[in-house]
């Protein structure tokens, strides 16, 4: 049963969804707590109109399909069951009750609810009625005395009935009168229920619906896009992208079929993401697509810039298609030009740029309309007095300056500044200003005179990408129109629904909420909790698409214009998916069983008889795992494995391999022959997975026929006893290895030196060779074992391992060790034990593999053990070596790392955790940097590291070099250090200029006697050839200004700042050649960088610049700067940064 809806229901106590949905509000009335006044103007129940205009007024935008009032006379009511039924009524077409419980549902009040009249299985298929409905309880006799409650909800067949478990309180009802003239609500034993019931049409088949079972593919044809975690901004946008259906088409042209790695390739997985959002019944997930963009887990938990992103993924698509059939579709679908001009007023001059745009930036505060905001778009600006123009040949002169459209693209992308910087919070704010947008818009008002206007320039809006929230929190989604002339549909993360018109833009307009019906206009947002009137949803990015271009645009796309490859590709890896799924299903049918055989145990060099794992292991040591239905026969296996094997089935004798208790693995004990199955021969030996087996190939008697034991070996004239199957292993002192030489079966009441003949046999070593034994019994407990006593007495059974070497004089021992190498098993087992493979890279070619090895070491080594054998391999002197750790999230170099005496290499590699250490910066285990120094470790105790950005080829390649400079030196030390780094000529020293830049622009420039100690370690120092212009600049009438980039706002900057010469009178259509001579940004690179002069004073209104402006006269103060605006690509995608896309 429902529980009820009251209006005093404690929002703050209810937590918000992460998939929130705006429109499951829910309003209701309760009557307990009102007034007075408030009930004396209660209109009477038998005023139909008057209760409904009260108590349920229409609500806006929905239409009725049909309304009923019922009434239904309760009487008995302390003689009534526990739950009484109303008869039947209609509304709608469909049959309604009302359920009733005297004495409350679970509960001290009277419950009443409304209820569909359908009877079991009777409600036809997908049944379900948007219903507003209104019951009322009144004095039997007195209809002006009452208390009712309103609700609003969606029946359906699985959910059927919903109402108010506390309508009124029992006490109340039958103990407190209802009026001052002590009349109650209930009298006779009686009441009355009148129940109100508005059917309204469902204009998305959504209405109020609660979203369970929901399946957007089979309620619209379409499906959505998995958040992972806040990646609703990309979802919206990619949905939008993928509905403009030319751009879809132009992605699966991007030739693909070499690719396998779709990490490797955006343009793969966004064809995989179309291929799937097409086809698939279910959400499609977009892991793919951002981990082929580079992104990291940090990236898609942070919402970013929607314009950015879109930017920076349609650079990327249109890299992708040079040199394919699809060449040129993206600029022809979304690139317009513009046309920037400054016209004098009193002469015949004008000035001109035209320039292409992806999409346009429109200001929303201080525009009512779309159109408002290109009309302020292309306001002509007066220049005059001080602001005066110069014009060639004119001189200053009083001009217009503006902006005009030249051309509009085929689909136009509008982004609205829905977030600005507000200069008197200091931040940015949310604009949550009223902005209307037209479903269908007349672009021609904005074009110049000479524009092509042989096409109409009418758009219809194709969607509108919507921002809910604040600043600090919030969600995106989009309404979108899939096809011409269609209805729109919201696409919601990873639900899809249709939408009505007033959804789609009237709801996304901004401003305040409407009031209605004298409810005040302030609505809860779930984002910050807490009621506001404004309007918290809002259109922040629209696309039109031009009307004689619809056909064109949003032709369908077919299967058949999908690539086959990427087609064919998808279907494998569902079909190894679904494989995959059988697999886990009919995983109970079957068992794993590791089986290993004396090939293994020879080719293995480590603990027990096989390696335990695959992992830097000879393929010929790893027991192979069988996948064996559990019914599978003891003799079916057995015939299986002697066909692996090429032996015949009956000299296959399986043995058990169990864990011991001292943590090792050894066979154990023969399988029962008599076992049905493998799976019960098993269980008998072992209780539980993983299931290994050692096969033994036995050999034939003299009759032919399977010998079960091998050899049994005695001492002469001795009584065979119980055989112990024990294995061997050899460890060669000369070749430094311990491998295993098979098996043997000895007495249990012989003797260890019993073995010895059967050794010197198998070795090829001759009668008398003096061995010793040793007893691997766990991985750190190796011990002796002498040959003279019995296998009893040295507590061996079946499955130990005993080591053997031959016996060496000490002299030979003694050369061993002084070779660094091991003399007897134990000290090698040691070495097994803490065996690392360390990776060593030199800190010196970061970008490259240059220098990169692995050595074998012990985790015990010493620091100087750790440098003697790295100076061995790199044949130097091991004091002149430095190391650093690697962090294991980037590859790049941690702190230094101090030589001190006592430290291991265990505890170099996994030092002290440290309460700043995050999963982010934790080291590599097995990894290390290395430096060779050109002086010792003890010299440069008194010496420190500076960090120069060496820049060339103009400022577009920077390499980082490390200098190091006295401790108390000056920059003139540092100049030294680079010299000699970069084997700089003496012309090329007296050339060189040291920057010091903070946050990419440049602060000071370094002298030679200023101290090292003044330079902040966190700043960046920049070391560059002086330009040859700069060294021929004229000192009266050159001058020079510093120059940064940022992207769109000052505030975000990047890239290497800079020091440029600025001639006196050089129109700035010259000023930008000499730029991209001084920058290395050319060609179409260049025409998309805006220059500004940007003001200390107005630090965050940069004056944007013409081909025809003189840069000397716009300078004004010594403090201007020139700013580069143009796009970041260089940086990962972070917060107030720019973005990237691999």
């Amino acid at each position: 049963m429902n529980p009820m809806i009251t209006s005093d229901l404690d929002l703050n106590s209810v937590g918000l969804e992460q998939d929130y949905d705006e429109k499951q509000d829910v309003t209701n009335i309760d009557l307990d707590d009102a007034s007075d006044e408030q009930q004396e103007e209660m209109p009477s129940v038998t005023d139909h109109q008057a209760i409904l205009k009260k108590y349920l007024p229409e609500i806006p935008d929905l239409e009725t399909a049909d309304s009923a009032v019922f009434t239904w006379s309760i009487t008995n009511w302390k003689q009534l069951e526990k739950k009484v039924h109303s008869p039947v009524f209609q509304c709608g077409g469909h049959p309604w009750k009302i359920l009733f419980f005297p004495y409350g549902n679970q509960a001290d009040h009277a419950s009443f609810y409304l209820e569909h009249g359908y009877g079991e299985g009777e409600a036809p298929e997908s049944w379900s009625a948007c219903v507003q409905f209104l019951l009322v309880l009144s004095n039997p006799n007195n209809p002006s005395i009452y208390i009712q409650n309103s609700a609003k909800h969606r029946f359906q067949a699985e959910e059927g009935d919903w109402g108010f478990t506390r309508f009124v309180e029992l006490r109340k009802l039958f103990s407190q009168p209802m009026t001052k003239e002590g009349q109650y609500l209930l009298e006779d034993g009686g009441a009355t229920l009148t129940a109100f019931v508005r059917v309204v049409k469902d204009p998305t088949g959504v209405l109020w619906h609660n979203f369970v079972n929901y399946d957007s593919k089979k309620e619209t044809g379409m499906v959505g896009l998995k958040n992972q975690g806040a990646t609703c901004y990309l979802n919206s946008l990619l949905q939008s992208l993928y509905f403009t259906n030319e751009f879809r088409k132009a992605i699966y042209q991007i030739p693909t079929e070499a690719e396998t790695d779709i990490k490797a390739n955006s343009a793969y997985a966004l064809q995989r993401l179309f291929y799937n959002l097409q086809l698939s019944d279910g959400a499609v997930s977009t892991n793919e697509l951002t981990t082929s963009f580079g992104w990291e887990s940090r990236q898609v938990f942070e919402q970013q810039d929607v314009q950015e992103l879109s930017r920076v993924l349609m650079d990327r698509m249109e890299t992708r298609m040079k040199g394919t059939e699809a060449e040129d579709t993206l600029s022809k679908l979304f690139v317009g030009s513009m046309k920037t001009f400054i016209r004098c007023i009193n002469v015949d001059y004008e000035s001109a740029r035209t320039e292409d745009f992806w999409d346009l930036q429109l200001n929303v505060r201080g525009n009512k309309t779309l159109d408002d905001s290109f009309k302020d778009y292309i306001q002509v600006e007066t220049l005059e007095g001080d602001n005066k123009y110069h014009a060639d040949k004119f001189g200053l002169q009083d001009a217009k300056k503006g902006v005009i459209f030249e051309k509009f693209p085929q689909v136009l992308h509008l982004q609205l500044k829905r977030f600005e910087y507000d200069f008197m919070h200091d931040t940015m704010m949310k604009v949550y200003d009223r902005y209307e947008f037209p479903e269908v818009w007349d672009a021609s008002p904005y074009l110049s005179e000479d524009a092509d206007r042989s096409e109409s320039y009418v758009y219809h809006l194709h969607g509108v990408l919507v921002h809910s929230g604040d600043l600090n929190a919030g969600h995106y989604y989009a309404f979108l129109k899939p096809t011409k002339g269609g209805d729109f549909f919201k696409f919601d993360d990873d639900r899809v629904t249709r939408a009505t018109r007033r959804e789609a833009m009237d709801e996304n307009f901004g401003g305040e909420f409407d009031q209605a019906n004298g409810f005040s206009g302030q609505q809860r947002n779930p984002y910050t909790r807490t009621w506001t009137k404004q309007r918290y949803m809002s259109a922040y990015m629209l696309v039109y698409i031009r009307e004689s271009r619809q056909d064109s645009v949003l032709a369908d796309l077919t299967e058949k214009e999908i690539p086959a490859h990427l087609s064919q590709k998808i279907q494998e890896e569902k079909a190894e998916l679904e494989r995959r799924r059988k697999e886990r299903e009919e995983a109970h049918l079957y068992m794993q069983v590791s089986v290993s055989t004396d090939n293994n145990f020879k080719a293995w060099q480590g603990f027990d008889l096989f390696p335990r794992n695959d992992q830097n292991v000879p393929t010929e040591a790893v027991p192979k795992v069988h996948r064996l239905l559990r019914s599978t026969t003891l003799t079916d296996f057995r015939k299986m494995i002697a066909d692996d094997l090429n032996v015949d089935a009956e000299l296959v004798r399986p043995w058990s391999v169990v864990g011991r208790q001292n943590a090792t693995i050894r066979p154990d004990t023969p399988l029962d022959t008599n076992s049905p199955t493998i799976e019960e021969a098993l269980i008998k030996v072992q209780n539980k997975a993983p299931f290994r087996l050692w096969i033994e190939i036995l050999t034939r008697n003299a009759d032919g026929k399977p010998e079960q034991v091998e050899r049994v070996i005695s001492s002469p004239g001795q009584q065979a006893a119980r055989p112990v199957l024990l294995f061997l292993k050899h460890f060669d002192t000369d070749k430094q290895t311990l491998t295993g030489s098979g098996h043997v079966y000895v007495s249990s009441t012989g003797k260890v030196s019993d073995m010895i003949s059967q050794i010197l046999e198998n070795m090829g070593w001759p009668t008398g060779t003096d061995l010793r034994f040793w007893e691997e019994i766990k991985h750190n407990m190796i011990e002796p074992v002498s040959p003279k006593v019995t296998i009893a007495q040295a507590e061996l059974q079946d499955g130990d391992i005993i080591c053997f070497q031959r016996a060496l004089p000490d002299s030979e021992l003694k050369t061993i060790a002084q070779a660094g190498n091991y003399t007897d098993p134990p000290r090698f087992y040691d070495y097994l034990l803490n065996k690392v493979t360390i990776y060593f890279k030199d800190r010196a070619n970061l970008d490259s593999d240059e220098g990169t090895f692995s050595l074998e070491l012990s985790k015990r080594m010493m620091y100087d053990q750790l440098a003697a054998k790295v100076a061995e391999y790199l044949k130097v002197q091991p004091d002149h070596l430095r190391f650093s750790g690697v962090t294991a999230s980037t590859g790049k170099p941690r702190t230094y790392i101090k030589r001190t005496a006592n430290s291991t290499l265990a505890a170099i590699l996994t030092p002290p955790y440290s309460g700043y250490t995050t999963s982010m910066s934790m080291p590599s285990p097995d990894s290390l940097f290395y430096e060779v120094l050109e002086l010792s470790l003890t010299e440069l105790e008194s010496k420190k590291t500076v960090r120069v950005n060496v820049l060339s080829e103009g400022i577009t390649k920077d390499d980082i070099v490390e200098v190091l400079v006295p401790k108390t030196g000056s920059v003139g030390d540092l100049v030294d250090g680079l010299q000699k780094k970069l084997k700089l000529s003496e012309e090329d020293l007296h050339s060189l200029r040291l920057i010091e830049a903070h946050q990419s622009k440049v602060y000071r420039e370094l002298k030679t006697d200023m101290s090292l100690s003044t330079i902040n370690e966190f700043v960046t120092i920049y070391a560059e050839k002086i330009p040859e212009e700069e060294r021929q600049a004229n000192p009266d009438t050159d001058r020079a200004v510093y120059a940064f980039h940022f992207d769109k706002e000052p505030v975000r900057v990047h890239d290497v700042p800079f020091k440029f010469i600025v001639k006196e009178g050089e129109v700035f259509a010259d000023t930008k050649e000499r730029l991209s001579k001084r920058t290395g940004i050319k060609g179409k690179q260049l025409e998309k960088v805006k220059f500004a002069i940007v003001s200390r004073s107005n630090f965050l209104k940069p004056e944007y610049l013409s081909d025809d402006d003189i840069l000397s006269e716009r300078l004004v103060s010594g403090e201007d700067q020139l700013g580069l605006d143009h796009m970041n690509k260089n940086r990962n995608i972070i917060r107030n940064d720019a973005m990237m896309i691999r």
